[in-house]
């Protein structure tokens, strides 16, 4: 029998501004889990989009995660450092006959649309890369159990017309190359995650197990964001945010509070996904 691979898990946020308590609790969930299973944590700043970044973003979500005891275990990787495996992605898809150009707007496909082909670009026009999809239509959450079939789009872009790499393909490439295994992250990206196996299994690689954690709410029911006005974290005041959202993920309480290392050290054992509530909502944060 094949001995399984070594569990290889990530937090990979955006610059776009400091990290909030919504990011840390997904945060310290994949930090947990893949502890909690003898894993290695890595850390990726999915620094794609530069009009979006902003300055000092990147060195900031860094601190906070060191302030809050969440140490990664190899170099951090930058996604804007690694355009050749993204172009080298592209030119493999292509060879298989995947891709195609595409000249199609938001406003004329509509949110999350497909092409199908139907445009035909002029020679020398900017152009979108798409894929066509094989399609996986479901999966086994290791959170909630398996997750129900949804419409997914029959093509999606990979490389946009200004020559930006989409986040589809730039996280399918990354998750191959580092060889992650477990990805634990917010159930905002579920939606995402048929169409994210169907490209690791284009691109022959084997696809990660996948885990969503409810997203923490305010009081309107919205996602905590920096859109709905989350506030940064007070690094000061990194053990309280972390009992805070120990709590929140229904965890048992160690009682190592000292710091915010020792917190987590004692907190890995304790560990349980199955403890994870259906929804996650942060009175301090309403």
């Amino acid at each position: 029998m094949s001995k399984a691979p070594e569990y290889r898990g990530r937090f990979a946020p955006s610059p776009t501004g400091p990290l909030h308590l919504g990011s840390l609790v997904a945060a310290v969930a994949s930090y947990l889990d893949a502890r909690h299973h003898g894993g290695r944590w890595l850390v990726r700043i999915e620094d794609l989009d530069p009009p979006r970044e902003v300055a000092g973003a990147s060195d900031g979500i860094l601190e906070s995660l060191r302030a809050h005891g969440l140490h990664w275990d190899e170099e951090v990787s930058y996604q804007s450092q690694r355009s050749d495996a993204y172009d080298a992605a592209l030119a493999q898809l292509d060879r298989s006959g995947l891709l195609f150009d595409c000249v199609c707007t938001r406003a004329t496909l509509g949110p999350g649309g497909s092409c199908g082909q139907r445009c035909h670009p002029e020679p020398g026009a900017a152009v979108a890369r798409r894929i066509a999809l094989t399609g996986d239509d479901h999966f086994i959450d290791l959170l909630p159990g398996e997750h129900a079939p949804e419409d997914l789009p029959d093509d999606v872009v990979l490389r946009r017309k200004d020559n930006l790499y989409a986040y589809a393909l730039a996280v399918v490439v990354d998750d191959g190359l580092q060889g992650i295994t477990h990805v634990i992250r917010g159930a905002d990206l579920r939606g995402q995650t048929p169409l994210q196996i169907s490209l690791h299994r284009c691109l022959g690689n084997p696809p990660p197990a996948f885990g969503h954690v409810p997203v923490l709410t305010n009081a309107e029911g919205q996602k905590l964001s920096k859109q709905t006005g989350a506030q940064a974290l007070d690094n000061a005041c990194a053990v309280d945010n972390l009992v805070r959202v120990l709590r929140m993920l229904g965890q048992t309480l160690p009682t190592v509070t000292d710091n915010a290392q020792a917190l987590l050290e004692a907190a890995t054992p304790l560990w349980d996904r199955r403890r994870i509530p259906q929804t996650l909502f942060d009175p301090v944060s309403s």
